[in-house]
């Protein structure tokens, strides 16, 4: 993360990356987790603690992912771009400390990628069969939550809720990560997560 702030101006940066990969006698090598997730988000203070923002998300991964029908058959899910997440967001953004922000748009694009011939086919992710873009303008809310409450325990939390109004807009689209790190030791550390 970079965060910048002189004056009644604000630019807050965070790049998100994780890779696991996990490898048993039973089941072989598989991902556990998989995650490119780069925000900037730039503001203007218009008081109390209220500012006019603009922010623009990516959220892809890196490698391929599978699904396991069987344990000896793996069909392909995702990749690089595909899918790819981009939202450009005009809105506001209430921050009344450095632990919590809560971000308003009435109006977000978002651009939905599948750059897979094979999952384009398919209609993956909600693109059109054998299309590799979809466009959607919605409302997007997107709450953060960051707080140390010991010198060796912090939480982290997100919450993304994206409404497409041109199709389904009672369908929403959540995106909701919790990170909790515990420190044992300056070399030692143990990171407990639960994503939906």
């Amino acid at each position: 993360w970079a965060f910048y702030k002189k004056g009644r101006r604000s630019w807050d940066n965070v790049a998100d990356l994780a890779f696991g990969y996990v490898n048993t006698s039973s089941l072989g090598g598989r991902k556990s987790d998989d995650r490119i997730d780069l925000t900037t988000k730039y503001g203007y203070d218009i008081g109390k603690n209220w500012y006019v923002s603009g922010l623009v998300n990516l959220r892809t991964q890196f490698a391929n992912g599978y699904q396991y029908p069987t344990d000896t058959t793996k069909l392909l899910s995702s990749r690089f771009f595909a899918p790819a997440y981009v939202l450009v967001s005009p809105g506001f953004d209430y921050k009344p400390d450095n632990s919590f922000s809560l971000f308003l748009s009435p109006v977000t694009s978002r651009f939905v990628f599948v750059m897979d011939d094979y999952l384009a086919s398919q209609a993956a992710y909600g693109v059109d069969t054998g299309k590799h873009f979809r466009y959607e303008i919605g409302a997007y809310l997107s709450a953060n939550y960051v707080k140390t409450f010991a010198k060796n325990m912090t939480y982290k939390g997100r919450l993304d809720l994206f409404s497409d109004y041109r199709h389904n807009p009672q369908n929403i689209d959540v995106f909701f990560t919790n990170a909790l790190e515990l420190k044992v030791n300056k070399w030692i550390s143990a990171l407990l997560t639960l994503d939906m």
